[in-house]
């Protein structure tokens, strides 16, 4: 299935919180998200107005979405920069931080993740100011089918953990891509 991979529109914004709430309500990607769906489902419309302006306009945080020939939108991805730590010359190390990764269930195993993470991951290198040299995420200990997913898009750990915010017990790993 060809899909069209882009930000969203400013006027999708209804579209994008249905995404959302669709993403937050799968049983198979609980594990994933941080944020529950009753705290998400009663966002105003302005929270949803301004990610999807934000997206539009090329500002991070931008969501991707995968659009299937149909028209459908098939999942999406979000991407921000954000400043972490003193890089080995002291300054401050920007890096893109990969989000809010979705499928829905009926595109699962079409490609489509591979697309997105291409799209987002392309975006991140494209920033000149401030330029970006590592892009990451955080992953559930138990979402080895994800973990294996950014493995094979040349993700590593970086040994780096913290406790998952819904459960002080279970733990997200860090993985991260360098700039080639």
């Amino acid at each position: 299935m060809g899909y069209l991979i882009r930000p969203v529109k400013a006027d999708e914004w209804k579209r994008l919180r249905e995404l959302r709430l669709a993403a937050l309500s799968d049983p198979v990607a609980r594990i994933a998200f941080n944020e529950p769906f009753e705290k998400v489902a009663a966002y105003p419309d302005e929270v949803w107005q301004r990610r999807a302006a934000r997206s539009d306009e090329d500002r991070d945080p931008v969501t991707f979405i995968g659009e299937a020939p149909d028209g459908s939108w098939g999942g999406m991805v979000v991407v921000l920069v954000e400043k972490e730590g003193a890089d080995e010359r002291g300054g401050e190390a920007p890096w893109a931080h990969i989000v809010g990764v979705y499928v829905r269930p009926e595109h699962r195993g079409t490609g489509l993740v591979r697309e997105l993470f291409a799209a987002a991951v392309e975006w991140a290198w494209g920033r000149s100011r401030p330029a970006v040299e590592r892009v990451r995420l955080w992953v559930h200990e138990e979402n080895e089918r994800a973990a294996a997913l950014y493995r094979s898009l040349g993700f590593v750990e970086t040994g780096r953990t913290m406790a998952d915010p819904k459960d002080e017990s279970a733990v997200e790993h860090e993985m991260a891509l360098e700039r080639a």
